[in-house]
């Protein structure tokens, strides 16, 4: 569910490493916008642009680097998040090669005033909040840095121009993405190969994602 932070519409006043991630999701926004909705979660390892240029020279023409801080998107296709999307984070271990990871997921929540009347069956509950008219569809990205940065972007189905920006705005899933870059809770290493086989054509200022 959203938190009550404040969110921004734009983030022109965030400094140094966030302005590279905000602008990290906002181009994995565009991306995922092309498939529409109804679409599982999709897991993204994010990779200082000018290190994958050295470290991947034939995919060095496609990378464009708005800045030195500049991160590149990569799909990981191998993700699936399941019913519990904090259990299929906890099992992840990034490599030291990925800089930061970000999370797009969909979600249905209904206003807080009517939060007393969703029932404590899980399956009755989804049932009534699926059904309820009051309903809103939302589609969050997260995105994380190794440093300890965290962002996230929300934008309703039913409002589908506007984008809402801030830190905290869903800070369960921005804590277990960070959690992803904690030696101690990760059991699953991601391998390097896998973090960088998907970079493809560039996606503006914000460097690459996989083109699909």
């Amino acid at each position: 569910m959203l938190s009550n932070a404040d969110p921004q519409h734009d983030s022109d006043d965030l400094p140094g490493h966030d302005d590279a991630l905000v602008a990290a999701l906002t181009e994995i926004d565009s991306f995922v916008n092309q498939a529409g909705w109804g679409v599982p979660a999709r897991l993204f390892a994010l990779v200082n642009t000018e290190k994958l240029r050295e470290s991947e020279p034939a995919l060095a023409q496609h990378l464009v680097a708005g800045s030195p801080d500049s991160l590149s998107s990569i799909e990981q296709d191998e993700f699936h998040a399941g019913d519990d999307i904090e259990a299929a984070l906890a099992s992840i271990m990034w490599p030291d090669a990925v800089d930061g990871a970000a999370i797009t997921l969909e979600r249905v929540f209904l206003p807080n005033d009517v939060e007393d009347e969703i029932p404590a069956d899980p399956a009755q509950a989804a049932t009534f909040v699926a059904s309820h008219p009051r309903r809103q569809d939302v589609r969050v990205i997260v995105g994380v840095l190794r440093t300890g940065e965290h962002h996230a972007l929300a934008r309703l189905l039913d409002h589908p121009d506007d984008l809402l920006s801030g830190t905290d705005l869903v800070p369960a899933l921005e804590m277990a993405l960070l959690h992803t870059f904690d030696p101690t809770t990760g059991d699953v290493a991601v391998s390097d190969d896998m973090a960088a086989k998907d970079a493809h054509r560039p996606a503006g200022p914000a460097g690459t994602r996989g083109d699909r």
